[in-house]
């Protein structure tokens, strides 16, 4: 659904098509190669890997590669970023290595010696551990002052002002405070609910509610269903059987068999969640607020968290002749681009490289100055970038401050 989807909707038009180029994720300039009208079969080519994932048939091939060209479409722009993205690159390679196709395929259809009734612990808990740290650091990540005065949730909700019925419902401060502890609580106690049987049921109706208002009131994509999806791994197999009421052979066995490569597994899980849960601690380490500086605010679960506003203003000088002009740069930039560069300090970063390569092939050396102010949540525009510093000559420190950025106001967040 999301490689077809992507192609239907217009989503590959708008973003990887349309666009003069993408902004990648640092370090992968090659993958520009593909952007362009390409990316139509390249979506497609990853939606036919999605039906034999689907189907179960040579499942571990099309797993593998849908998990590349996922992992290609994910790396290969930023403008569009979004946690369910970065969480569907993670669970594409996990499932490579899950025995998700012993069951219920075509692969077991076609060689009933490879079916099998049962899985090991471990897969169940790979996916379960996962989601805690999602959720969980989705729940942290709320903590902080515009989200718990529901300033943050009430500015999101402007733009909802149109829908059907609950458009004028969603103004209402009430229901701003109610979005914000919600989600708070929703996403802290969730996982311990399923996980422990008297409440799990009303987990589930819980998920079921939070997910789908999700789905309808901010319109998130296939984030609220795999969410959804999730609770498979909590619920027993009778009661999935007798909820769905499938007529199906139970596993009865209680053997516990110990994995052949046990101490690589362990190794590789424990090196993959420690990492995990590291990364998104990494903005503590980094100089500056976070949600001011953007700084180690990707791959953190950092979702629905705030709206960031901008004006941008490009200047370059020819480092030869002392001459400065303003650069006219919006029709460089799809309407997306051109939004996300005036609050993201990598994208400003990339764009001063380009414009510093475009104008030396026109046989020019300048230097680039980008003077941005920023608003968070509606709040007042605050000086964002120094508008004096060549940005086009700075390094690029993914996990140290950028110095070109000038500190958080005290009163950023103030209304």
């Amino acid at each position: 659904m999301e490689a077809f989807g992507a192609i239907a909707t217009g989503w590959v038009r708008r973003v990887m098509v349309e666009p003069e180029f993408t902004f990648n994720f640092i370090g992968f300039d090659f993958l520009q190669v593909f952007v362009g009208e390409g990316m139509y079969i390249y979506f497609a080519v990853m939606g036919v890997f999605g039906l034999m994932v689907m189907l179960g048939y040579k499942y571990r091939l099309a797993m593998f590669s849908y998990a590349i060209l996922w992992t290609g479409a994910y790396l290969m722009q930023k403008t569009s970023y979004n946690n369910h993205y970065y969480l569907m690159v993670l669970l594409c390679w996990i499932m490579a290595f899950l025995p998700a196709s012993r069951d219920l395929s075509l692969d077991a259809k076609l060689n009933p010696s490879f079916r099998s009734l049962s899985m090991s612990q471990w897969v169940r808990w790979v996916i379960v551990l996962q989601i805690f740290i999602v959720f969980t650091y989705g729940s942290v990540a709320k903590w902080y002052p515009d989200w718990l005065n529901g300033t943050a949730p009430g500015f999101i909700l402007r733009s909802k002002s149109n829908y059907f019925l609950i458009g004028s419902l969603l103004q209402e401060k009430w229901i701003h405070y109610t979005i914000a502890y919600f989600g708070i609580v929703f996403d802290l106690i969730i996982i311990p609910m399923l996980l422990w049987r008297k409440t799990r049921v009303l987990g589930f109706y819980l998920s079921l509610f939070f997910h789908l208002f999700n789905s309808i009131v901010f319109q998130v994509g296939i984030f609220p269903y795999m969410s959804i999806a999730f609770a498979l791994f909590f619920f027993s197999s009778e009661a999935i059987q007798k909820l769905f009421r499938l007529k199906r052979e139970l596993y009865k066995g209680n053997e516990i068999r110990i994995p052949k490569h046990k101490n690589i597994l362990i190794g590789i899980f424990l090196v993959y969640f420690i990492f995990q849960i590291g990364l998104p601690l990494r903005h503590w380490t980094i100089k500056d607020d976070v949600l001011w500086t953007e700084e180690g605010h990707r791959l953190s679960w950092r979702m629905m968290l705030r709206s960031k506003n901008g004006t941008l203003t490009i200047r370059i000088k020819d480092k030869a002749t002392g001459e400065k002009r303003v650069y006219d740069y919006k029709n460089m930039l799809s309407k997306k681009q051109y939004r996300s560069i005036k609050t993201k300090p990598d994208l400003m970063w990339q764009f001063a490289q380009r414009i510093k390569q475009q104008e030396k092939e026109k046989g020019k050396d300048v230097a680039v100055y980008f003077s941005s102010k920023v608003s968070v949540n509606g709040g007042p525009y605050f000086q964002f970038t120094n508008p004096d510093v060549d940005i086009a000559s700075q390094n690029w420190e993914v996990f140290k401050h950028t110095e070109w950025l000038l500190p958080s106001p005290e009163d950023y967040h103030k209304k």
